[in-house]
């Protein structure tokens, strides 16, 4: 396909027998940065068009040594916690990672499977999923890899794999559908970090959000009737985000506002009158003030004033993990059964199922027009698509 093959070069003459022993990104005894594919890439191979997609990340084994490595890296972010580092570091190596791992390894325990940890196994499902999906839809070759944020598969080492398949151009996709610098933007940060190390960079894509994108709305929508379906309806539908500190949307992050307009359109979609849902937000973390309804709180009080029956649905998370199974589905059920709730159900996360893999290949398509890949045919009906969509929903023609 024109466009797509690069012109035939010179091949490249390997590593030389005097060359230092470095990783890339490291200094030379000469003050200089030696870059990754300084040798080792053929300027003629095929190309393909890489996808990365990200997630949070997940301790390599329920296990206190395991989950301590995990929080380290995790909690170290200063996008996560914006703190002094000396103050911050006393804090977290001083208390949290002395007393928090042993509680989080057992919470691990209760929902590992044997293939390993929930919020893992479902995110190689979805890359396999998007894997076939879009290599249905695209024109030439295309690559789909998948980086964690912490721990491993790491983002290098899925960039690492993406240059190894030769990806020239590559859309990140942080399956965070609400953007907030605690996430979105801490993939960001990873992302160029690694590619600061690369000699020849790729062209790049990111994809800042996708909360009020049709696909991922009817998505939920969908979701919530097939649950509703098969359990019936409850008195009340709960949205219930993971928080961030207060301070952080006070400060400018726009999270707080895309997880509202999240829950208005799915609610547009059910035609669900605002008496019978409310957004709050979990998993709160330390002594300040974070995004206020607290899900635990508003489950309480709707149990102590006479609301029966619960639903609770986790729109921001991609997939289900350690905070959506035992968080929600066992440790708030508890709060509210003992409250005096009497029917409680946690809706799961959209994980690999086919309306979330077609519209995150919709919404890939979409940001990936105009590159050789993505042939106009397919971009005029990913346009035709989510206009159809968005007039379902109830958008003016």
């Amino acid at each position: 396909m024109p466009g797509l093959e690069s012109e035939p070069c010179p091949a490249n003459p390997g590593p030389s027998a005097h060359a230092e022993a470095l990783t890339p990104g490291s200094r030379k005894r000469d003050g200089t940065i030696l870059y990754a594919n300084t040798r080792e890439t053929p300027h003629d191979a095929p190309e393909t068009l890489g996808v990365l997609l990200v997630n949070l990340g997940t301790p390599a084994a329920p296990t206190v040594p395991a989950v301590r490595r995990y929080l380290a890296e995790f909690l170290w972010d200063p996008r996560v916690v914006e703190l002094p580092r000396p103050i911050w570091w006393l804090i977290l190596h001083g208390i949290i990672l002395r007393v928090r791992p042993p509680r989080t390894a057992v919470a691990y325990q209760a929902v590992w499977t044997p293939e390993g940890s929930p919020l893992m196994v479902i995110s190689k499902r979805q890359a396999a999923a998007m894997q076939r999906a879009l290599t249905a839809r695209f024109a030439a070759p295309v690559t789909v890899v998948l980086g964690m944020r912490y721990g491993h598969p790491s983002i290098p080492e899925a960039l690492a794999q993406l240059r190894a398949a030769h990806a020239r151009r590559i859309l990140v996709l942080p399956l965070y559908p609400q953007y907030s610098a605690t996430t979105t933007a801490s993939t960001f940060d990873a992302v160029t970090a690694e590619l600061r190390t690369w000699r020849w960079l790729p062209e790049m894509r990111f994809v800042n959000h996708y909360h009020d994108d049709p696909g991922y709305i009817a998505a939920l929508a969908a979701s919530i009737r097939h649950h509703w379906a098969e359990h019936g309806e409850p008195d009340r539908l709960l949205f219930s985000f993971h928080g961030i500190p207060k301070d952080y949307f006070l400060n400018g992050d726009p999270y707080y506002c895309h997880c509202q307009k999240t829950a208005r359109l799915v609610v547009d979609a059910l035609a669900l009158p605002k008496e019978r849902w409310l957004l709050s937000f979990q998993s709160r973390f330390g002594l300040q003030e974070w995004l206020k309804p607290y899900t635990d709180e508003t489950l309480k009080e709707w149990a102590t004033t006479g609301v029966g029956s619960v639903h609770v649905i986790s729109p921001g998370f991609a997939a289900d993990c350690l905070e959506t199974i035992e968080e929600i589905s066992v440790e708030n059920r508890d709060y509210f059964l003992e409250a005096g709730g009497k029917s409680y159900g946690y809706i799961p996360c959209l994980n690999d199922g086919p309306e979330h893999i077609a519209g995150l290949a919709d919404l890939v398509i979409h940001h990936c027009a105009g590159w050789p890949e993505c042939p106009p045919a397919a971009a005029a009906a990913d346009l035709g698509d989510r206009l159809e969509r968005a007039r379902e929903l109830g958008a003016a023609a």
